[in-house]
């Protein structure tokens, strides 16, 4: 997997920095596209993002990338969603309402419950499903004032606690979505990187 390229798909909201270093630290050759054919046939594809979905959101509508990522994720083609990323795979979220998000990931984005300090800023445990292939339980690095509460159906998930259980990442075949930030989170979030890297050439054991 040493020198494939990926293609990182610019939000407009993203950190785009320290996502390619990080791809570039796991040996991946990191790529800007807006270019809906190239993200279909892509054989890899970051998705990340900061910021309020209904922002990122403008920004793939009016590139035409919508319905391009909501059909390799439906199809399982090798994605990875990073923090606002995985929100952008969610049907909506209280953030922006009335604005509704690529929907291939069920359910609804919520706000921390009120009395903790958003947003949650630092590092935190993940604990993942026994089914999970890619994720391991470590601790990560947040940066997220909203999450989604519970797992859909058809997911593998991994889970934080923050004022109670929320989805920290999922992962279905060598799709994978983080609430966290990998490329931010030591060497565990690189070593995730790799596996989810190798996911797409069909192997993540190690």
């Amino acid at each position: 997997m040493t020198g494939e390229e990926v293609l990182v798909v610019p939000t407009g909201t993203a950190n785009l920095a320290s996502v390619q270093a990080g791809l570039r630290r796991v040996g991946a050759d990191p790529r800007l596209s807006r270019d809906a054919a190239e993200l279909r046939g892509a054989r890899r594809v970051v998705l990340p993002g900061v910021g309020t979905l209904s922002a990122a959101m403008a920004t793939l509508r009016e590139d035409g990338l919508v319905q391009a990522l909501a059909e390799r994720v439906r199809q399982g083609a090798p994605t990875l969603a990073i923090c606002l990323g995985l929100q952008l795979l969610c049907e909506d979220s209280e953030e922006s309402p009335g604005e509704a998000g690529l929907g291939v990931v069920g359910g609804t984005v919520s706000r921390f419950p009120d009395g903790l300090k958003v947003p949650q800023l630092g590092w935190n445990r993940i604990e993942p499903d026994p089914a999970c292939r890619l994720l391991r339980p470590a601790h990560v690095y947040f940066a997220n004032s909203y999450r989604l509460p519970a797992a859909p159906s058809g997911w593998d998930a991994a889970r934080a606690d923050y004022g109670g259980p929320f989805v920290a990442a999922l992962e279905r075949g060598a799709v994978l979505a983080c609430q966290f930030h990998p490329e931010l989170s030591g060497p565990e979030g690189l070593a995730l990187l790799r596996r989810w890297l190798d996911s797409a050439d069909g192997g993540a054991s190690c």
